[in-house]
């Protein structure tokens, strides 16, 4: 029947060979893909871990950013003169009102949304502008939790508040992504 029956004989091992040398090749990549696919992730929540790990770790109050940055446990004294010609914040209203904060409590109920880093451009007695970051703690509802959100931070609103002069609210524009979809938010300070 077959003119040539050593043709066939040879085709069908080499063609066997390709077949098995390819599945194990697919298997190779199909590994190291995974493994990739694997450290990467990996990677990914280590950061997500760490950035919710500093919004827990941050000081809750300007105070305690002050002590911390001068190496002392106890409450920071503010001079009455200072705080009266530049307004203050008052973290969540309470406390002195500490010039220039680095970080800004924003949702005071659960501190889950923290700005921190902050950086003023301009801190005057009619107002500051500056630029931070918004961390989102893992207990914020509602919000990208775990998450860092680049954005613009506005002081304004001075009033005389228990006798000291304080910066009533804090308008946050944020420059990329945003945690609840709003690129402009306003939250009270005082």
């Amino acid at each position: 029947m077959n003119e040539h029956p050593h043709v066939i004989e040879e085709e069908s091992p080499m063609t066997d060979r390709a077949v098995a040398r390819w599945a194990g090749m697919r298997t190779v990549v199909a590994i190291l893909a995974g493994a990739v696919v694997l450290v990467l992730g990996g990677v990914w929540l280590a950061n997500a871990t760490d950035r919710a790990r500093s919004v827990d770790e941050a000081p809750k109050t300007t105070a305690a950013q002050k002590s911390r940055a001068a190496g002392q446990e106890s409450q920071v004294e503010v001079d009455d003169a200072d705080s009266r010609e530049v307004p203050g914040v008052r973290d969540c209203g309470v406390g002195e009102p500490v010039p220039e904060p680095t970080i800004i409590t924003l949702d005071c109920s659960t501190a889950g949304r923290v700005a921190s880093g902050i950086q003023w451009d301009r801190y005057t007695a009619a107002g500051a502008d500056g630029s931070g970051v918004v961390q989102v703690s893992s207990g914020a509802a509602g919000a990208a939790a775990g998450k860092s959100f680049p954005a613009r931070l506005r002081l304004f609103g001075p009033k005389e508040v228990d006798g000291l002069v304080a910066f009533t609210a804090l308008e946050v524009t944020y420059t990329g992504a945003t945690p609840k979809g709003e690129h402009t938010e306003v939250f009270p300070i005082a």
